[in-house]
């Protein structure tokens, strides 16, 4: 399925190089040495998104989702058992998730 115009303006903005390789034969949406960055703007794949972070290997690690989804995307990377940080799209909210032990 083709990326939408606002999916490619957000990766556009993330720092570091676009569609990173990781395992599995996936891709992250942006990338630099220490973060990964994740763009999901369908609640039905956050879970996926969250897991390619989870296999990333970098220490910071962040999803930006549209502002109606933050909670949700909150939730599940606790359920995951990994922390970062989940942005709104437009960068002005942020939440900090804290790894679960």
């Amino acid at each position: 399925m083709a990326e939408t115009q606002s999916h490619k303006r957000a990766k556009g903005k993330a720092p570091g190089k676009t569609e990173v390789p990781i395992s599995k034969n996936r891709r992250l949406d942006s990338a630099t040495k220490n973060t990964a960055t994740e763009i999901e703007r369908n609640q039905q794949n956050l879970g996926k998104a969250v897991s390619r972070l989870k296999d990333s290997g970098r220490s910071r690690k962040v999803l930006q989702v549209p502002q109606n989804l933050m909670p949700e995307a909150a939730k599940i990377m606790r359920q995951k058992g990994i922390g970062g940080t989940v942005k709104n799209l437009s960068g002005t909210k942020k939440v900090s998730v804290r790894k679960n032990k």
